[in-house]
């Protein structure tokens, strides 16, 4: 079975009660949620908010239904509103705290976009989503990070698919330019690096993984 239909058997098992289906199904999406919760809330409460958003999951995970790209989307939804709870609690949007120097100098001209993607895999990089306006950075995690096609990004956001796709392609953009690539390159959005799957991929200190490949058209 490829990776989706591992996570989606392993959903279904967790929703019968099998507690090591439930942690198949935590390992592959946490690392994820974590790096969205990151860029909504900042690195200091993601860990707290995540926790709530998965004691939900487990509370209503016997009223989910669809495969594994629905619960991912749907795990993102109640991430957001934990994390939009938390925010209107606070005040405002923190800022993620990052070193940037270490990207300095990491985009080609003939890649940009690539790097930019490739950069996500780092904790340095939550940095630079965090400074995109907030429609851009939830619309590149949901569907770069989170791995989520346009339909269930914008059933998370509660937008159209075509608002999404022009938010995740716009925040790219903008990822190139702080990297200090060319925007306007040919083909920059068109050459991402290959995603490892759910239940497969190597996770990073950050919880950020590496990402899929998608098109500009994709996007």
């Amino acid at each position: 079975m490829g990776d989706d239909a591992e996570l989606t058997a392993a959903v279904l098992a967790a929703q019968n009660g099998d507690e090591t289906a439930f942690r198949t199904v935590y390992r592959a999406v946490h690392p994820r949620l974590l790096g969205y919760v990151r860029t909504l809330v900042g690195d200091l409460d993601a860990e707290d908010v995540t926790s709530e958003a998965w004691l939900q999951v487990a509370r209503d995970l016997e009223r989910f239904s669809g495969d594994a790209d629905r619960f991912r989307g749907w795990a993102a939804r109640i991430a957001r509103n934990r994390a939009l709870d938390h925010v209107r609690m606070r005040g405002r949007r923190p800022a993620t705290v990052a070193d940037e120097t270490e990207l300095t100098g990491r985009a080609a001209a003939s890649d940009t976009a690539g790097e930019a993607m490739e950069a996500l895999a780092t904790g340095h990089a939550l940095g630079l989503i965090a400074r995109l306006p907030q429609d851009q950075a939830e619309a590149v995690v949901l569907r770069v990070v989170m791995g989520l096609d346009a339909k269930t990004a914008a059933e998370t956001l509660g937008k159209r698919p075509g608002a999404v796709r022009t938010a995740a392609h716009r925040g790219l953009r903008k990822l190139a330019e702080l990297l200090g690539g060319d925007p306007e390159s040919p083909g920059a959005l068109d050459a991402l690096p290959p995603q490892p799957g759910p239940c497969s991929r190597a996770v990073t200190s950050a919880g950020v993984t590496r990402v899929r490949a998608r098109t500009q058209k994709d996007m």
